[in-house]
């Protein structure tokens, strides 16, 4: 008995990393791209840039132009579109020519000197920062496409939520740390040996921030550096119907019009992004609408901000723990927890009037908004073909940014109707409930079964 235990191979030992989905080198680099481009997502889509967008790009608009704000909307509609049309070809065009890493480097280099570049806007660059804005976006939205594109070809089944739910808390951690230096030097020009004073000329007074974007842009491709150098590129895989010659994008476009044909076939990676676009419109409206929500109620914008900070740090622990819950209740059924959790968020939002109420809905917003995104990405992978995951993923981009549409319209709709933010917020339940309805549909083991078939017909073929 004695020499039978001690022959018996012992369990492998799991530690913290594994139970963080970090328990590998390739899956460490690939989470740190997750902590470097979030510096962009925190400062130039939510925090600093959108401010100095309209008080110094937009600034000394002449009387009957269209205000910056108006050009900040339309800016944001151009990218969405961009990269509507760009990402599932350039997907198909990746999965054919096993060029994941490649295009991940080129939109990652666009947008990350784009950003860098927005140091020499000035007064009245309206233009200038617009285009400027335009490129980080397509670049940080077409890079996040190859980048989560990778996720189903280096974590197995079972570690896929805790993966994809690990990066997403690197993210907060590394763009939360960012933007406190941002702020720690824009309010405090000294610590970085700029002038101080209130009669600064507009360039001086604007240079903290300024130095910021260059900041954010070195950020994003010194933490990129792991994922392009640690990651393998997935193999190629051709069709029965492919020879290695052909044109890519003849490819690219045969594929797509294949896969639109095919999503019958892949019914339930089909209805779970519809599902997605459905409460993820709910939730990009949440982020979106929230501050201007906070301004409404009368708050400062030094308290806005430290909500966005509240979110960030409070997102690091429950990512995590969003990964450990999917693993003990199912992917599925912790989205409709954090789903769930929405709804009790928006019904809280229409009562809260201070800016402790609006504190500890920030608190509850970073609960659940990192997890349940994360689960989202994981539970789309674990379905999609991975000879065709560019092109998916392609397809997912488009889903979540047509998901950011319809939100803020209605938003826009009801303060119209109703003259204030607060009965605004309640309408969004409307997209948590069909969005969660949507996804209790989605048979996850059927959609994984037809997606690992899909695979082994070509290499048994």
């Amino acid at each position: 008995m004695a020499d039978s235990a001690a022959a018996s191979p012992r369990p492998p030992s799991r530690g913290v990393l594994h139970a963080l989905g970090l328990h590998r080198p390739e899956l460490r680099a690939w989470a740190m791209y997750d902590w470097g481009i979030s510096g962009m997502q925190t400062i130039i889509m939510a925090a600093v840039f959108p401010i100095f967008y309209v008080s110094v790009a937009g600034a000394d608009r002449p009387a009957g132009s269209a205000s910056a704000t108006e050009w900040y909307g339309w800016s944001q509609t151009v990218a969405s579109i961009l990269i509507a049309v760009l990402s599932p070809v350039l997907g198909a065009v990746a999965d054919f020519k096993a060029a994941k890493k490649r295009f991940l480097t080129l939109f990652m280099l666009l947008g990350a000197f784009a950003t860098m570049a927005m140091y020499f806007i000035h007064r009245g660059d309206l233009f200038l920062a617009s285009t400027l804005l335009v490129l980080s976006l397509a670049g940080a939205t077409g890079s996040m496409t190859f980048y989560e594109s990778l996720l189903p070809h280096i974590a197995s089944e079972d570690e896929i939520d805790r993966v994809s739910t690990g990066a997403y808390a690197l993210g907060y951690i590394g763009g939360g740390l960012l933007l406190a230096a941002n702020l720690a030097w824009i309010t405090n020009p000294a610590l970085i040996g700029l002038p101080t004073g209130d009669n600064l000329p507009p360039d001086a007074a604007s240079l903290p921030v300024r130095i910021g974007f260059v900041v954010v842009g070195f950020w994003w491709i010194a933490f990129a550096l792991p994922v392009l150098r640690r990651v393998p590129e997935p193999p190629r895989t051709l069709e029965a119907d492919e020879r290695a010659g052909q044109p890519a994008l003849r490819v690219a476009f045969a594929r797509l019009r294949e896969t639109l044909g095919e999503l019958r076939q892949f019914r339930q990676a089909a209805l779970a992004m519809v599902a997605f676009t459905i409460y993820n419109d709910g939730i990009q409206t949440v982020i979106k609408m929230a501050t201007p929500f906070g301004a409404e109620i009368g708050l400062p914008t030094s308290s806005l901000i430290t909500a966005i900070l509240i979110v960030q740090f409070v997102g690091i622990p429950f990512a995590f723990a969003f990964g450990l819950l999917a693993g003990r209740i199912g992917t599925k059924a912790a989205i409709l927890l954090g789903l769930v959790a929405y709804t009790g968020i928006c019904t809280y939002a229409y009562f809260i009037h201070t800016m402790t109420e609006f504190y500890i809905l920030a608190l509850l917003v970073g609960a659940v908004q990192g997890g349940t995104q994360a689960l989202s990405r994981s539970l789309f992978a674990n379905m999609v073909p991975k000879h065709k995951s560019g092109e998916f993923f392609g397809f997912y981009s488009v889903f979540e940014k047509f998901g950011g549409i319809l939100g803020p319209a209605v938003f826009a709709v009801a303060v119209g109707q109703g003259g204030s933010s607060r009965s605004a917020i309640v309408w969004l339940i409307v997209f948590f409930v069909i969005g969660g309805a949507l996804l209790t549909r989605v048979d996850l083991a059927e959609g994984e079964r037809l997606a690992r078939e899909a695979d082994a017909k070509l290499l048994n073929a």
